[in-house]
């Protein structure tokens, strides 16, 4: 009888090892079973892994590695109708605004851009009124959004002339011609760098080129300019 009581501990023993391995062997079969059902590599059919996911593995294999800056709303602008701004700027001349019409269609010859320059609410507008037969620069135009509508802060109107943005500055090219220079030919070059202080813009920088050397005639001075 004492036998068959030391054997009993066992057979139970072994009866729940059995029940565990085939209880292990079902789970595994159903692992194996669920990575064929998403095409055999376990990835998620439903798109990619969620942003905190992502960035969680990012920082397990990167150290002190920060994630791209997501867009910001500022950096947004509202657009314009150029057209309109410039024809209803009193500060603008009569010549640029009669001359101001469409090359073909209801194309003008504007260009437009948008950027950071007075540090406003708003983006602020820089305007180029160009003429449709060789592109000449004849206003260069900076607007800036002011309760709720758009002021002229400056104004460049001595052709041929060019603003734009440069790094949150604002940049005034002016083509420099000696007399007998045709206009596909200027003989040089005035860039002027206007930073906004105080209110206003004013000139931090100012470098001239010269394409060449050409006889006869003096350069063109400095573009005469208006700010605020």
């Amino acid at each position: 009888m004492r036998g068959l009581t030391d054997e009993e501990p066992t057979a139970a023993h072994g009866a729940l090892q059995a029940a565990i391995t085939a209880v292990a062997v079902l789970v595994a079969l159903g692992l194996f079973m669920a990575a064929c059902a998403t095409g055999g590599t376990g990835a998620r059919d439903e798109g990619p892994a969620h942003a905190d996911a992502v960035a969680g593995a990012g920082a397990d294999t990167a150290a002190g590695a920060a994630p791209s800056p997501a867009p910001n709303a500022s950096d947004t602008y509202k657009r314009v109708d150029a057209v309109s701004l410039v024809k209803s700027d009193p500060k603008v001349s009569a010549t640029v605004k009669r001359d101001l019409k469409p090359c073909v269609g209801d194309e003008y010859p504007l260009d437009v851009s948008y950027g950071d320059l007075t540090g406003g609410v708003a983006k602020d507008i820089v305007v180029n009124v160009l003429t449709c037969a060789d592109a000449v620069g004849v206003g260069s135009y900076v607007y800036r959004a002011e309760d709720g509508r758009y002021e002229n802060v400056f104004k460049a109107e001595e052709s041929p002339v060019y603003a734009e943005i440069d790094r949150g500055d604002l940049m005034v090219t002016k083509q420099v011609y000696d007399k007998s220079d045709p206009v596909s030919n200027p003989s040089g070059e005035n860039v002027i760098t206007y930073s906004w202080s105080a209110g206003r813009f004013v000139q931090t920088a100012y470098h001239h080129t010269d394409y060449g050397s050409s006889v006869g005639g003096e350069p063109t001075p400095v573009p005469s300019v208006s700010s605020g």
